[in-house]
């Protein structure tokens, strides 16, 4: 086990939690956040940050696909599928294990109507 590499993370209630732990004679850091297979994990358990990255990623992806798909003379029926093939995929990738709450909920639901207009136009 490389111990320079290695970081240990705290969930839930992270007051007073020490910077570094010490295991087998070996200090290890303790991450606030850290990303984990594509999603952005915070010790605040709070998803607000994931779904907002995974937005702007998903709305780069979007945006990078103005001049090759959704500006030609493509039916938006098409469009529709596109979106829900490659456009979503990247948005709710690790959503799972989201704690939304109703200001989330409602972020998702800016982005989602965002792309059905930007699509359609």
């Amino acid at each position: 086990m490389n111990w320079q590499k290695t970081k240990d993370s705290s969930f839930g209630y992270t007051k007073g939690v020490p910077l570094t732990v010490t295991v087998r004679d070996h200090v290890v850091a303790v991450a606030e956040e850290f990303v984990s297979l594509g999603s952005l994990i915070l010790s605040s358990v709070q998803s607000t940050h994931d779904i907002n990255r995974r937005s702007a990623i998903a709305h780069a992806a979007m945006q990078s696909l103005d001049n090759q798909i959704w500006r030609l003379r493509v039916s938006t029926s098409t469009k529709l599928k596109l979106y829900n093939m490659c456009i979503l995929p990247i948005f709710l990738y690790g959503s799972d294990c989201w704690a939304i709450s109703r200001t989330d909920a409602q972020k998702i639901n800016t982005f989602d109507h965002w792309c059905l207009r930007y699509e359609c136009c």
